[in-house]
């Protein structure tokens, strides 16, 4: 009967009631979470605002990478989903879809295999790895049938020889020795490795079999938004497509960033403002203590920040100074686009310090937000005033600082999402198991 009197109650009485009996301790009650994990159940996916495009874009698993990051890059996307070109329509979703590929992973891999080629090549000749000098040109991969499903180490490999032996290099004065090759040639390198062969002809499908982009986890239109919060929190998907049983075309996308522009629309609801108006530090945020942070020094090699990221698991950084680590800026994995879309700035990545790549960055790209300086905040800060700052912004983590601008913490978009929603026990058992 209790139960049933405190249902009758308005949200915002059961609210501020939970609040109170939780007194002084930091965190978010799990009473609040279990009323607030009923509110979203209520919602289902299907309310949730469409792309502002108005469509999904969807990438064919049989598209080169050159045509992938065109594609992305011509929609201002940084992801999409990627359709099995053997699929039939009436096919179900697991078979017509092949993942999810990533703007910058795709920037990544392709910078990997740069490397790996240089490697290579430092360690003998074109000739040590099969491919001797004048054997062919730029496009003479094709013939020596290094196209499709090659081994993905042998790419680069193929790339690098052919720019070597087509005589580019030749042309300079730098001989077979890689690792000087590949910074020298800065745009012709650059050209080599996104529009000739076998890059131009490696297609995504291919890709996404060897190397781990996005899993395609999707959700159908009338399952409720704590499950598409869960999935964006719990398990670190970066974007949920929507599908329907009987028509599997994706017709929509749910990413963190949106769900985080819909919370700051949701002011003046009570369930928003119980927490919106709590600050950092009462709600329990920064979750992750100074200690447990990982950064990189401004005088640290700007690839040495990028691998960081692709071994942890992390889209960003913060980018510290000094014996005293003060925060000077903020790297994330979708700035490697600068490093290889910008032949100078990748002519120069193996001596280019992390400090000299964000104010390249930055006179190149002026309107770039929160590169350097970082946006910050304090631990006194509102909830609702970090929400807001990282949607108006289009940021996905804020610095938590004290007095001396020394880091005390990051803040992220699925930390947010996590102070509303919990998981109930159970909850995903047959999600996955279906």
């Amino acid at each position: 009967m209790a139960a049933e009197a405190n249902e009758e109650k308005p949200i915002n009485q059961q609210l501020e009631e939970l609040w109170t009996q939780n007194g002084e301790k930091r965190g978010v009650p799990q009473s609040i979470r279990r009323l607030l994990n009923t509110a979203f159940t209520n919602v289902q996916v299907s309310s949730f605002p469409d792309l502002p495009s108005g469509k999904v874009v969807e990438i064919p698993g049989d598209s080169s990478i050159a045509q992938a990051v065109q594609t992305l890059a011509e929609n201002n996307i940084f992801s999409a989903p990627v359709t099995n070109p053997e699929a039939s329509p009436t096919d179900s979703w697991a078979a017509r879809y092949k993942g999810i590929v990533d703007y910058p992973s795709i920037i990544l891999w392709v910078l990997e295999q740069a490397e790996l080629a240089a490697a290579s090549f430092a360690a003998g000749s074109a000739a040590a790895v099969g491919m001797g000098a004048g054997a062919f040109g730029a496009l003479g991969a094709i013939v020596l049938g290094l196209t499709g499903p090659v081994a993905i180490a042998g790419l680069a490999t193929a790339a690098v020889g052919a720019a070597i032996a087509g005589g580019i290099a030749a042309e300079r004065g730098l001989g077979k020795d890689a690792s000087a090759a590949a910074d020298a040639l800065g745009e012709d390198f650059y050209k080599v490795i996104l529009q000739e062969e076998p890059f131009k002809s490696t297609q995504v499908g291919e890709i996404t079999k060897s190397y781990r982009w996005a899993p395609f986890l999707p959700i159908e239109p009338d399952e409720s938004m704590l499950t598409v919060l869960l999935l964006l929190s719990k398990f670190r998907l970066r974007s949920i497509p929507v599908v329907n049983d009987c028509d599997p075309d994706v017709k929509n996308v749910i990413t963190q960033s949106a769900v985080v522009q819909g919370l700051s629309l949701c002011r003046g609801r009570d369930w928003f403002d119980s927490l919106a108006g709590k600050s950092l530090f009462q709600i329990g945020l920064p979750v992750m203590s100074p200690d447990q942070m990982v950064s990189v020094d401004a005088n640290q090699l700007v690839l040495e920040a990028f691998i960081l990221m692709k071994e942890k698991g992390i889209g960003g950084l913060p980018v510290v100074e000094g014996p005293e680590k003060k925060l000077k800026g903020n790297i994330s994995v979708r700035d490697v686009r600068y490093l290889l879309l910008q032949p100078d700035l990748f002519a120069h990545r193996r001596e280019l310090t992390i400090a000299e790549f964000m104010k390249t960055v930055k006179w190149i790209a002026p309107a770039e937000t929160g590169l350097m300086p970082p946006i910050t905040c304090e631990k006194t800060s509102k909830l609702g005033d970090v929400i807001e700052t990282l949607s108006s912004k289009k940021i996905h983590r804020i610095y938590v600082v004290d007095k001396g601008s020394q880091v005390a913490g990051v803040i992220t978009l699925r930390d947010i999402i996590g102070c509303f929603v919990s998981e109930p026990e159970g909850y995903f058992d047959n999600y996955f198991g279906g």
